[in-house]
Order: C-alpha cells, then sequence, then structure tokens
C-alpha cells in the first residue's frame, strides 16, 4: 500500500502544483503515465492478494489478463470499473493521436483520439479522474485490509 500512497503523492503534486505552475501538456501526460503506473501496482497487488485468499487460482502475467481478473473480482463495484477503463486508456496513451491545444494558458488541453473519439483533458477532466481515483484508492484498501 506504500508504494501506491507514494505514487498518489507525486501525482497529486503534478496535478495542483506543477500543472498550476507550468501549464503544458507535458505535464498532463506525466500525470496521466503516473496514475497509470499506480493503478498497474494497484491492480498487482490486489491479483496477489486474491490469489493468497483463493479468490483466484492464478496471477496472470500479461496485462490484458490482469485486467480481465480484476473486472470478475470487482464486476459490482462500478467506480472500480470505471478506473480499469481509464487504465486501458492510460496504457495506449503513448501510441494515441494528441494535439496540444492552449498550452502556457489558463486552460491547458491535451486532446486525443481514443477509440475513434475525441477527448479533451483539460484540468476538469483531470479533477474529475483524480476524484475517481480517490475513490478507487479507498476501495482498495478495503479489499487489501479484508
Amino acid at each position: 500500500m506504500e508504494e501506491i500512497i507514494q505514487e498518489k503523492i507525486s501525482a497529486d503534486h503534478l496535478l495542483y502544483v506543477s500543472l498550476k505552475y507550468t501549464k503544458t501538456c507535458d505535464v498532463i501526460m506525466n500525470l496521466i503515465l503516473r496514475w497509470r503506473k499506480m493503478i498497474e501496482i494497484s491492480i498487482t497487488k490486489v491479483l496477489k492478494h486474491a490469489k493468497k485468499k483463493k479468490r483466484i487460482s492464478v496471477v496472470p502475467l500479461n496485462p490484458v489478463g490482469k485486467i480481465d481478473e480484476i473486472r470478475k473480482l470487482f464486476k459490482k463495484d462500478k467506480n472500480f470499473l470505471e478506473i480499469l477503463e481509464l487504465y486501458e486508456m492510460f496504457r495506449k496513451i503513448e501510441e494515441l493521436r494528441k494535439e496540444r491545444i492552449g498550452e502556457f494558458r489558463k486552460n491547458v488541453t491535451l486532446k486525443i483520439i481514443y477509440r475513434g473519439e475525441e477527448i479533451n483533458i483539460n484540468l476538469e477532466k483531470l479533477k474529475e479522474y483524480a476524484s475517481k481515483l480517490e475513490k478507487f484508492i479507498s476501495t482498495l484498501k478495503q479489499f487489501l485490509l479484508a
């Protein structure tokens, strides 16, 4: 859990401090990559815990297999499933087509094309993601302590 909290602290700093002062798409990308790493660590920890509790028989090695196992474990938790959707987008973010809008301005936006749909990642969207990730971490704590 310590490692996950450290990643979250770093991500929060990027969101609330670095982005506030630099207003660049590079900071948005770094924040998303930090969140991706945090979710990856979380998924691995959850699967190891589930195996220890004998809820699953084996921990998959590939990311897609891990996501499928997590989906089965948390099929009733809507927020957890939303985070998995976000994670799938974060995993592909480096290869997606991106457009930088309004850099160094108040409303800096990173426009990406994901699954044929245009997503504008701006400060509001990042705060929305942050609140979902906050709920995700509290669910994660409950699961790992159970």
